[in-house]
């Protein structure tokens, strides 16, 4: 038998996870191996490319794909456990593809209009059956990073309010924020915060400092203007006017409207879930290179040279 695809393999992890109360990734693979009659060359088989076994891939991405459809939840880093909903869908198994299809689809444009929530912005775009190999390949890509993206934040929500506050301090340093300066960042006490949760010193005196917010909420639960006001204030009071106001979550449209107003007066930033996702991404917070591929061309100086034939 051909190994599945992860489309094909989504259904039968899902009923998986009915006969257990949570699973790792590893667990999958040998039930899932026998329940489609895979033979030990086929569960092994690896990429052409050498990087990685094709079938524990392709359950991995069916697993992403359930839990970014909202059916199964994912208490720990690495552990997948069926929720309510899951449940439900198993008794409507016809209806799994499309539900999950219709959760992850682009937005319509009648939709854009309205706020866009994180998992708005981290869905998952269809693939045009038109697209050139380049464009699929671009898109593919795009897809992979908004999945780890939502891997990113799930396990930010995972964890506990005062690291999700160290971890934004490390951010802003890796980002160059504070330089070399030693200990140039710092998550301030709980009890003692003002409504400030971390100070990084932009020079050794620390006479110039950024002070952040960090907002630890569920994808889509939005922050407010008043939560933005009330850091302004924070500022006001720390004789400040730089400040970063980062979440897990998104900024309504009143939040934003209200930093807009203040006209430069106050130097806010706003950072999103998404955008938080992309920063810790590119700037390797935590992240590992899995796998390089390169793409090559002609060059076209060097076959331009050559002698054309009569």
């Amino acid at each position: 038998m051909a190994i599945p695809k992860h489309d094909e393999i989504r259904l039968r992890a899902l009923d998986l996870l009915t006969k257990h109360p949570i699973l790792k990734l590893k667990d999958f693979i040998e039930p899932l191996a026998e329940d489609f009659n895979l033979s030990e060359e086929e569960v092994t088989r690896m990429y052409p490319s050498g990087n990685g076994h094709i079938f524990y891939d392709r359950v991995s991405w069916a697993l992403s794909y359930l839990n970014m459809a909202g059916l199964v939840d994912k208490p720990k880093r690495g552990q997948y456990q069926i929720n309510p909903q899951g449940r439900q869908m198993l008794n409507s198994p016809e209806k799994l593809e499309k539900y999950i299809q219709k959760k992850l689809e682009k937005r319509e444009p009648t939709r854009k209009k309205k706020e866009a929530t994180t998992t708005d912005k981290l869905s998952i775009e269809k693939e045009d059956e038109d697209s050139t190999p380049q464009e699929k390949l671009y898109n593919s890509f795009e897809n992979i990073r908004k999945s780890i993206y939502a891997e990113i934040l799930d396990t930010i929500l995972s964890k506990t309010p005062i690291e999700f506050e160290r971890l934004v301090v490390q951010l802003l340093q890796k980002m160059g924020y504070g330089g070399e300066i030693k200990d140039s960042g710092m998550v301030t006490k709980a009890s003692n915060d003002g409504g400030i949760d971390g100070v990084i010193k932009e020079d050794i005196l620390g006479l110039g400092r950024i002070y952040l917010q960090a907002k630890r909420y569920k994808l889509d639960s939005g922050i407010q203007r008043d939560e933005v006001q009330k850091f302004v204030g924070a500022l006001q009071t720390a004789q400040s006017n730089k400040g970063v106001f980062i979440t897990t979550s998104y900024f309504s449209s009143g939040a934003i409207g209200y930093v807009e107003s203040l006209h430069g007066s106050n130097n806010i930033v706003l950072v999103d879930g998404k955008k938080l996702a992309e920063f810790i991404y590119d700037f390797g917070l935590g992240m590992q290179v899995e796998q390089t591929i390169e793409i090559k061309k002609l060059d076209a100086d060097y076959w331009d040279s050559m002698k054309d034939q009569d």
